[in-house]
């Protein structure tokens, strides 16, 4: 619905805009993809579709999380630059920069999803095919240390920077308490749009990444399988709460673009009838 807004109902695009539908893109990935991980689940956790869609799909999910993480983080710092700065010049007020800093992390993004595709290959376990699980065996190391680099540079960074940005655009709401309350008014719709963020941060790509790292860890150092079943058990669950993120995402474009509340309610309204 998000992606039809945007490339239907909006005729004129600001410089946010950009950002806000690449966002989109990283959420439209992931639903092809929702039939194979029902299906999966519904079998108890046996993959039937052959190793090369496990890959693709360890591939497209790697892109669909980070993309969440690097666009949410860049739409932070440029309702800071936007809204805190809006007096001087910068880079990211122009949508040729915009459109060029979007191109290259979908490039980063290609690059940094490779390393599931080769890594995360289906594995049997008590004669059943398992996908997208922590219990890889193959380069088990290397996979290790690569969980370790994107979970302090794709999660934890990320999130660092759209706190900061988050604490410095309440700090100059405080400021602007006593002048216009239109400047107020927009100041805190962006605080807003950016605490969504954060809360974004930390339920639905937190509880992944801690329970990813814990199982690569138990897996590594060779600990009980006991333990690593029950981790695995709750990596699984943690999946739920990273999906939500698709849900929670049009949130972001409603605090961030009157253009799409409007375009969206005028859309909704068209559609049933009502004024």
């Amino acid at each position: 619905m998000s992606f039809w807004v945007f490339c239907f109902r909006i005729k004129q695009w600001d410089s946010g805009m950009i950002l806000q539908f690449s966002l989109v893109l990283g959420d439209i990935l992931i639903i092809p993809l929702a039939p194979f991980r029902i299906s999966y689940l519904s079998l108890g956790n046996k993959w039937p579709f052959g190793q090369f869609l496990c890959q693709l799909e360890a591939f497209l999910h790697s892109i669909h999380v980070y993309s969440s993480t690097y666009f949410l983080t860049l739409i932070c710092i440029h309702r800071y630059f936007v809204i805190v700065r809006y007096n001087s010049k910068s880079l990211w007020k122009k949508k040729s920069f915009l459109r060029k800093l979007c191109l290259f992390f979908w490039l980063i993004l290609f690059v940094q999803g490779l390393p599931f595709f080769f890594l995360l290959k289906t594995s049997v376990i008590d004669g059943s095919a398992k996908c997208l699980n922590i219990h890889q065996s193959e380069l088990s190391s290397v996979y290790f240390f690569y969980n370790i680099v994107l979970v302090v540079i794709s999660f934890l960074l990320p999130f660092a920077i759209s706190l900061t940005c988050g604490a410095l655009l309440g700090a100059a709401i405080a400021k602007a308490a006593k002048k216009s309350s239109r400047g107020k008014k927009m100041k805190s719709k962006s605080l807003q749009m950016i605490t969504v963020s954060l809360v974004m941060f930390a339920i639905c790509f937190g509880p992944l990444h801690i329970c990813r790292t814990v199982g690569v860890i138990v897996k590594y150092y060779g600990m009980s399988c006991e333990l690593l079943h029950q981790v695995e058990i709750a990596y699984y669950v943690s999946w739920v709460f990273t999906m939500a993120n698709t849900c929670l995402d049009p949130l972001i474009y409603v605090f961030a673009n009157d253009k799409f509340k409007r375009s969206f309610a005028d859309s909704f309204c068209k559609r049933w009838g009502t004024k």
